[in-house]
């Protein structure tokens, strides 16, 4: 299988500020999720192979057009951008809606530098780490940068906003800004839920390596491709994503790694030279029916959010489902990360609620042991909250 070099209208020249796969080159998919009035813009992010859709979401307001969670600003996506532009109208707004997610927040002066003209939304709460900046220094432009809440809200007549927090981490912030399309009944979330589907999205059709350097069970195994070895990487992928060390990977000693290296057929950089570290054992697809069970993708919260951002915070987690939940026409899920459109409904989030509520929350066993340790370790120095956060809100009486 051949790999097609990037364009120079795929590279993105900030990428050494934030070095996640594929670093200094990004395919940008664009495609229209409902016609007319909502588009995807989704490249791949990761760490050593482990890479995962993230999107930003385009929407037709009445003058124009809103981005929302802003991803890389490449030659690429600026071209398609004024394609949109040329019959829609220009770029109105320019929404950062987290506080704490450095992937969509790293875009977003790029952006507004891309498009002058408009107005730059970002959530209060802003913060950097380890030395606090205020939203001038982060990249943010003065003069036409407005804060989410305090200073309105952006197409206030056709959008709702629904935050989520804010709820303290220790270390900084999480505020999430959801935004609710009345029109089309389409709810744009960014971090805090998630459908994920057990089969590979076409973003990877372009160069597949990821998928197939992790569907290997050696590093001396070549790099070969099927549409079966693609999926079996992504599902690999997803327990990476979101478990980080999930429960049925094992860690191969650096001799085994030495030995397995440089082997014929992986002497290049696509295969790290045969560098391959992990051994999965042979119950990791029973994990992936868990995390992925059959049908239409399963709205649901990250596993790594649950245990590290929101261990404390259920109920605040679980009014903003149902305040999600009350809204009227809801239809359509499109997050930043994984699948969109995915199809919604107020009951669905109403049982999703009723789910994690009933359930034991952020587990500390199995799959969740690596995270569980890491927020343990947090906690043991003092970097996080010991106590659910002061302005989360109080669960719902369902008596």
């Amino acid at each position: 299988m051949s790999v097609d070099a990037p364009s120079q209208d795929q590279r993105w020249p900030w990428w050494p500020l934030l070095p996640l796969y594929p670093y200094g080159c990004r395919r940008t998919l664009v495609r229209e999720l409902l016609p007319g009035r909502i588009w995807s813009f989704e490249q791949l992010q990761g760490v050593w192979y482990v890479a995962v859709p993230i999107r930003m979401t385009v929407l037709k307001v009445a003058d124009g057009l809103m981005l929302y969670a802003p991803v890389a600003v490449t030659a690429e996506v600026r071209h398609q951008l004024q394609q949109l532009v040329a019959l829609h109208g220009p770029v109105r707004t320019i929404v950062l809606p987290t506080a704490s997610g450095l992937e969509h927040k790293l875009p977003v002066p790029a952006m507004a530098r891309a498009f002058p003209e408009a107005e730059v939304w970002i959530t209060p709460h802003q913060w950097s780490f380890p030395v606090a900046l205020p939203p001038r220094l982060l990249g943010f432009p003065a003069g036409r940068t407005r804060v989410l809440g305090q200073d309105g809200l952006p197409h206030a007549d056709q959008l709702r906003w629904l935050p989520l927090g804010p709820l303290d981490l220790g270390l900084g912030t999480f505020l999430e800004y959801g935004c609710f399309d009345q029109a089309t009944g389409a709810l744009l979330l960014t971090d805090a839920l998630v459908a994920m589907s057990s089969e590979p999205p076409p973003l990877f059709d372009a160069d597949p390596t990821p998928l197939l350097f992790h569907a290997r069970d050696r590093g001396d195994e070549p790099l070969l491709d099927s549409v079966e070895r693609r999926r079996r990487g992504w599902q690999r992928l997803v327990l990476f994503a979101n478990y980080l060390r999930p429960a049925p990977l094992d860690v191969a000693s650096l001799a085994e790694v030495l030995r397995t290296s440089l082997a014929p057929g992986c002497r290049h950089s696509r295969a790290h030279f045969g560098v391959y570290p992990f051994r999965w054992r042979g119950d990791w697809q029973a994990d992936v029916g868990a995390l992925l069970p059959p049908g239409p993708p399963r709205i649901q919260v990250a596993a790594v959010l649950e245990r590290l951002v929101f261990p404390r915070a259920r109920p605040a987690l679980l009014a903003w489902l149902r305040q999600l939940a009350s809204l009227e026409n809801l239809a359509w899920l499109i997050p930043a990360h994984y699948e969109a459109p995915v199809a919604c409904s107020s009951a669905q989030l109403e049982a999703l609620a009723n789910e994690l509520e009933a359930r034991p929350w952020a587990p500390s066993e199995g799959n969740w042991a690596f995270l569980a340790g890491i927020d343990r370790t947090l906690l043991r120095y003092g970097l996080v909250p010991s106590e659910p956060p002061g302005l989360a809100a109080p669960t719902p009486d369902r008596s």
